[in-house]
């Protein structure tokens, strides 16, 4: 008899325009359309993955970024496994709105415990040259929220997408090491993922 999947929901969240969906579907299809529109609403895709061994159907969830679609993208938080808290590295605005992200997200969620809740940070667009985000920004993002595992990604070229997807899984099979979640204790000396380079935590 044929092992059931576990299902882990995880949902992108972040400003219009930052690739959210590119990414989804550069995981779940393998395509990059750079004439995609933006999301109205939300809008989902599954894929089945076997991941250290375990079998999962991730349900990947993806929202409208702009303000006037809060309505309609709120409902869909509660019930997520993991947050993929997500920005341009080629626009600053939408790194720094990150903190409002995380709030709404946090509140409409009902999540109780903000810290210890599987967060993964993307930092999208690397293929971009014109970079407005630093590696330190970010460092310092990360360990003012809880030390949230960051991925610099590109739906484009495909740069650390399935990385970062099978992040937000194994942070749901992660057990707690005295209380803390382990990847908070690792991250501290963990290199960040960057475009086959490493940026060093600081």
């Amino acid at each position: 008899m044929a092992r059931r999947s576990a299902l882990v929901k995880v949902i992108l969240l972040g400003d219009g325009g930052v690739g959210k969906s590119s990414l989804m579907n550069r995981y779940v299809t393998n395509k990059f359309d750079s004439h995609l529109f933006h999301t109205i609403g939300v809008e989902f895709l599954n894929k089945e993955l076997e991941v250290d061994g375990q079998q999962v159907t991730l349900q990947i969830w993806d929202t409208a970024g702009q303000e006037r679609f809060r309505s309609l993208r709120t409902p869909f938080y509660r019930g997520s496994d993991c947050c993929l808290l997500t920005f341009s590295l080629d626009d600053g605005q939408s790194f720094r709105n990150l903190a409002n992200w995380k709030k709404e997200f946090t509140y409409y969620a009902d999540i109780k415990d903000p810290d210890n809740f599987p967060f993964v940070l993307l930092g999208n667009k690397v293929d971009v040259p014109e970079r407005q985000v630093t590696g330190e920004d970010v460092q310092k993002w990360c360990r003012e929220n809880g030390g949230c595992p960051y991925f610099e990604t590109s739906a484009k070229d495909a740069t650390n997408v399935a990385s970062a997807f099978e992040e937000a899984v194994r942070l749901n099979n992660v057990e707690q090491v005295d209380g803390c979640n382990y990847y908070l204790l690792l991250f501290s000396f963990c290199p960040v993922r960057s475009n086959g380079q490493s940026i060093s935590a600081v």
